[in-house]
């Protein structure tokens, strides 16, 4: 009981520095905006906009309410667990279900507050590239493209692939989806990186031992009322065919574009079964965010120009192995995290080498 007792008062304490800087002021005003927003006529004529609105105000809410309750939840099992050290109760049984409840819930508050950058409450647009090794390179993106896709799943965040080039054999040699969901970038921005595979490969009469690579790239959603403007002036804008594998043709108009940022030459392309137009705004959402990455890339030194280059998916630039022969194993080499289960992390459990990336 007095390790019950000893518990309690450490998560008041851990919850007395946590609440004030959870911004429930801040909140509580976001909710009256988004609110009012969704009472205006024309709100639903942009049913893509009305459906953020209300996902955004019904996640507020949520978290007002849960923080809420934790403040309740702390103050009664504080006032039960005094009740019973004055009458010299054993009220573990029934204290301590809520207390473990309570450390989870708090735990999570408490990960938020790494979440501190400007767009890290917000979506986010994840890119995954094939490195060098030909078919095999292009099936390891697409593991890793699944792995992720199934991870947001199981955050329940809405995702929609926004471009796909698909291998000649194979795999993908590249993929861009955009996440909506909260705090999706403040969660995915650190996975950003080389992820390198050993295994032995399928494609190979001999099922010799081979090293793939894969390049995962993770920008936030800039609003278009956000710090980066790109004027029509900014960009030049050309349209072509979209294509899919195997010669099959995925629109048989000029659909797909291809924008060039004219100040820095980053290129983004987009092509999917949508209207020209859909495609053009894709692709200023791509821009928007390459274009803020770059300029914080160069802020922080670690480029002297904006440059539309990807790193090299290769040796020496890798985050995280995943090791399926001689033996099963995924460490991430920044965190020191390991899983001995490899098929558990490919179906989507991450969230073990997140929580660990977003504290160190």
């Amino acid at each position: 009981m007095e390790e019950l007792i000893s518990k309690i008062r450490e998560l008041r304490s851990s919850w007395s520095e946590i609440e004030p800087k959870l911004g429930l002021d801040r909140r509580h005003q976001r909710v009256r905006e988004l609110e009012a927003e969704s009472t205006h006529e024309d709100f639903w004529s942009d049913p893509q906009r009305a459906k953020k609105v209300m996902t955004e105000l019904a996640e507020v809410q949520n978290e007002i309410k849960v923080a809420e309750e934790i403040s309740y939840r702390l103050q009664s099992v504080a006032e039960l667990s005094d009740l019973a050290h004055r009458e010299h109760q054993d009220l573990s049984g029934d204290l301590r279900p809520e207390v473990e409840a309570l450390t989870d819930d708090i735990g999570k508050f408490e990960d938020n507050l790494f979440l501190a950058g400007p767009y890290d409450e917000g979506g986010a647009i994840l890119s995954v590239h094939a490195g060098q090794g030909g078919t095999e390179a292009m099936d390891w993106a697409a593991m890793v493209l699944r792995m992720y896709l199934r991870f947001f799943e199981k955050k329940h965040w809405h995702t929609e692939v926004i471009d796909e080039s698909k291998g000649e054999e194979a795999g993908i040699k590249s993929a861009v989806v955009e996440i909506d969901g909260r705090y999706a970038y403040g969660y995915l921005k650190k996975e950003a990186g080389t992820h390198r595979l050993v295994r032995q490969s399928p494609f190979n009469a001999d099922n010799l031992r081979q090293t793939s690579f894969a390049l995962v790239e993770v920008m936030p959603i800039i609003p278009e009322t956000g710090e980066v403007e790109i004027k029509p002036e900014d960009y030049k804008m050309e349209s072509f065919r979209s294509s899919g594998a195997g010669g099959q043709n995925v629109n048989k108009v000029n659909s797909a574009v291809r924008l060039t940022h004219l100040a820095t030459g980053i290129t983004v392309s987009v092509q999917t079964e949508r209207s020209q137009l859909q495609n053009k705004e894709f692709a200023l959402r791509i821009l928007r965010a390459k274009l803020w990455e770059a300029e914080e890339a160069r802020r922080r030194g670690e480029i002297k120009e904006i440059k539309g280059e990807y790193r090299p998916a290769s040796w020496g630039t890798q985050i995280r192995n995943y090791i399926l022969h001689p033996y099963h194993l995924v460490k991430d080499l920044r965190t020191g995290v390991e899983s001995s289960d490899p098929e558990a992390v490919l179906g989507g459990n991450l969230q073990e080498f997140i929580d660990a990336e977003l504290k160190a």
